[in-house]
Parts: C-alpha cells; sequence; structure tokens
C-alpha cells in the first residue's frame, strides 16, 4: 500500500495536489464511545461526535471541504478502535472524484478493531466521473470478538446526465483480517469503455455497484438477509453469499438511493441479530 508521509513533497505528485490525512482513535469510558484521539493534516476532519443512541454509540462524520477529489490528491484515514469501542462512521455528502488529465487519484483506508470492538463504516456513495482514475485501498484489522460492517456504493459515470463511464479507470481493493489472516480480499478493475461494463460476466450495463460486508460466522443472519425484499419493478440485483468468516452483499442497479435503501434493511438485520440493537441513522443523512 502507497503512504505519504508528512515530509513528501506534494510538488513530486502533482502540483497543487490536495494531499490529507485523518487519524481517529476511539476508546470506551464509562458508558459510552469517546473520540480520544483527534488527528489532521490537510483538508481531511470531522465534525464533533454525535451520541443519537442510548447505549453511547458515537457517530462521527468525516469531512472533506473541496468537495471533490481530481487526479493527483491523495486521501489517508486511520481508524483505531479499542477494546469495547462502538463508533460508527459516515460521510455528510456523497464523494466525488472528476475527470483526469492522466495523474491518479488516491484514498487509503486502514482500521483497526480491539477485541470486543464495533466499527461501522458506511460512507456515503462514490460517484466516478468518466476519466477519473482513482486507485482505493483499504485494509481492516480484526480481532477475535470485534465486530465490522461496512458498505461501499460506486457509481460509474452520471446516468442522470447520460454520462457513461467511458473513460479512465477505477481500481479498488479491500482487504479484511482477523489476527493477521486475511478473511477476504475483494478486487474491483474498471475501465472506462471496457466490455466489463456491459458483459454479462460484469456489470451487465448497470452504473452502480454496491458491496457490504459484515466479518461474521453467523448462518442465521444469511438466512435472514436472503429475505429481504427487492422491487422487481426497478431491474435490480441483490444477492448474499458466505464464505468463512465473511457475509457478502451485492447490489447492481441504476440507482445509488435504492442500493442505500437496501442496505439500510441488512443493516437492521445484522444490528439486531448480531448486537441487539436497532439501527439509528446518523441524522446527517436526512439532509
Amino acid at each position: 500500500m502507497t503512504v505519504l508521509n508528512k515530509t513528501d513533497s506534494v510538488d513530486s505528485i502533482v502540483p497543487s495536489a490536495w494531499r490529507a490525512q485523518l487519524d481517529l482513535g476511539f476508546t470506551a469510558n464509562n458508558d459510552r464511545t469517546i473520540l480520544s484521539h483527534r488527528s489532521h493534516f490537510g483538508p481531511l476532519q470531522v465534525q464533533k461526535p454525535f451520541y443519537p443512541e442510548e447505549n453511547g454509540t458515537v457517530h462521527v462524520y468525516i469531512l472533506h471541504p473541496p468537495g471533490g477529489v481530481v487526479g493527483g490528491d491523495f486521501l489517508k484515514l486511520n481508524i483505531d478502535v479499542k477494546r469495547n469501542a462502538h463508533s460508527l462512521i459516515t460521510t455528510p455528502a456523497a464523494g466525488k472524484f472528476y475527470r483526469s488529465s492522466g495523474p491518479v487519484a488516491r484514498q487509503s483506508q486502514t482500521m483497526r478493531v480491539a477485541p470486543g470492538g464495533i466499527l461501522e463504516w458506511f460512507p456515503l456513495e462514490n460517484i466516478f466521473f468518466s476519466g477519473a482514475n482513482v486507485r482505493i485501498e483499504t485494509r481492516v484489522d480484526l480481532s477475535d470478538d470485534s465486530h465490522f460492517i461496512s458498505w461501499d456504493i460506486f457509481c460509474l459515470g452520471r446516468p442522470a446526465s447520460s454520462e457513461r463511464f467511458d473513460q479512465g479507470f477505477l481500481n479498488q481493493r479491500m482487504e479484511i483480517c482477523r489476527n493477521g489472516a486475511p478473511l477476504r480480499v475483494d478486487i474491483l478493475n474498471a475501465k472506462g469503455g471496457s466490455d466489463f461494463l456491459d458483459a454479462k460476466w460484469g456489470l451487465m450495463g448497470y452504473p452502480v455497484i454496491g458491496n457490504m460486508v459484515c466479518a461474521t460466522d453467523n448462518q442465521e443472519v444469511v438466512d435472514l438477509m436472503r429475505d429481504i425484499e427487492v422491487d422487481s419493478s426497478q431491474n435490480e440485483l441483490f444477492s448474499v453469499t458466505r464464505t468463512e468468516g465473511i457475509m457478502l452483499c451485492r447490489f447492481l442497479g441504476n440507482s445509488v438511493e435504492r442500493a442505500k435503501t437496501i442496505f439500510i434493511k441488512a443493516w437492521k438485520v445484522l444490528r439486531m441479530t448480531l448486537m441487539g440493537l436497532d439501527i439509528v441513522k446518523p441524522r446527517i443523512w436526512n439532509t
């Protein structure tokens, strides 16, 4: 995984490119989780912690004030959830990756969850304009009895503007490990204008891709997830599979809102079955 240090020169990458890093640490403190560590440089920040849940789960919104990512930008996020802490992290708006003349926009995310810890990672959708060149790398390190639930929703091109993803590329890699041993390595390589975008063995012409993962061996929850109803009139696809230690949901469709609606239903099942908790949607999702 490529890592930039504070001493690295932005000019050696792309002049005027944004370089940003945000480090967050969460600690259980009495009856709630606190944001015990926060450091940043560049345009990655958080709002104050929110506590909308009676059990003290902390909700945090990651902010990227520029509002979009261009070729040459590098955003790095480190999240550390300590023992028995419970944090839910989201973003207040869609991420936008703009057309590039060649340089690559990079995003690196490292997440660690200690024993008894819970991390729920629910960023809003990423929109990749035609011509964007993007690499996103995520590594999640779990302990014996830690919980991790996350989703990623990608939109290739801008369907509302009749823009297809005809140029550029998206390379996305997500690695989930428990006690250092890989549970799941998921890789998406989407090249603009390639057969993969329309082929039956690929995305079948759908611009919206959704992936939701949960680290669990619970077969009951998989069966319950398969009962989630999908609106057949929307001509969308939703599937649930399980491999050792991981439950994976996939969505293909034409609407990021539909993807989010289905994933929220799945989240409700996961939270209640695995943690005995009702979902509490971040308030920012209502704006």
